[in-house]
């Protein structure tokens, strides 16, 4: 099936190319996301005369997609969720949880506009790519923790398991030292034994 693509869609053309499509991809996305017209004589000579009102508006359009990712690269949304001592999450981060927490500090973001090549199934820092216009992409960083406390440490750059890590090695040290302190309090003890 042959369709006039309205806007740039991604892997298949610019605004205005005829492009030929599946019939069920023109009919199920193209046709009712408004990207597409079918390339009637009528259609196609009807998108000759909008042509110019239909560029200014993706011109405008990508322009503020341009200042919202502005805004938005970079930012750090955390999502909390539990996990399992290793980092291994109880289920899954999806399109939708990463849209809510970015909605929830204040942007306007659909889960349709989130693209994630898998979902999030461990703690950590992941980076997302939200697709504002067909032309503007933003990434943005998901922290995926446990806690709040737990989000502050993995923005700092440490992950769960070496904090874990650097905790145990601090306690041995101290389990080690406070057996040292106790051999040389014992060796003592015997030393002044000795003298009497």
């Amino acid at each position: 099936m042959q369709v006039i693509l309205l806007e740039r869609v991604a892997k298949l053309g610019q605004m205005g190319d005829v492009v030929d499509v599946k019939p069920g991809y023109a009919r199920n996305y193209l046709l009712p996301q408004h990207k597409a017209l079918s390339a009637s004589e009528r259609n196609i000579a009807d998108f000759a005369t909008r042509k110019a009102q239909l560029e200014a508006n993706n011109l405008e359009t990508k322009k503020e997609a341009e200042a919202m990712a502005e805004k938005l690269t970079g930012q750090q949304f955390v999502v909390i969720r539990q996990a399992s001592d290793s980092g291994a999450l109880y289920g899954s981060v999806s399109t939708r949880d990463a849209a809510d927490a970015a909605i929830a500090d204040g942007f306007t973001v659909d889960r349709k506009q989130v693209a994630l090549a898998r979902p999030i199934k461990e703690l950590g820092l992941h980076d997302v790519i939200v697709t504002l216009h067909p032309e503007v992409d933003a990434t943005i960083i998901l922290n995926v923790a446990r806690s709040e406390e737990e989000a502050e440490l993995q923005s700092t750059g440490k992950s769960i398991q070496e904090a874990a890590a650097e905790a145990e090695e601090a306690a041995e040290f101290e389990i080690a030292e406070l057996f040292d302190d106790i051999g040389s309090a014992a060796s003592e003890d015997d030393y002044a034994g000795d003298d009497a």
